[in-house]
């Protein structure tokens, strides 16, 4: 069995997937949302700090 070239798995040409403007408003939009999510963590953190931090009263 003799192979013809360019046939085997992901050798072949390369398909257009998406625009460029399309794979950068996404990760701009990934990069948007990790970054909301670290600030609402840290904001929790600090919180649960200051709440932990207040005397009970009696």
């Amino acid at each position: 069995m003799i192979r013809s070239p360019g046939t085997a798995g992901f050798v072949g040409r390369h398909a257009p997937v998406a625009s460029s403007r399309l794979t950068n408003a996404i990760a701009a939009t990934l990069a948007i949302g990790a970054l909301s999510l670290c600030l609402v963590v840290a904001l929790t953190v600090l919180s649960i700090r200051v709440s932990m931090a207040m005397p009970i009263p009696a």
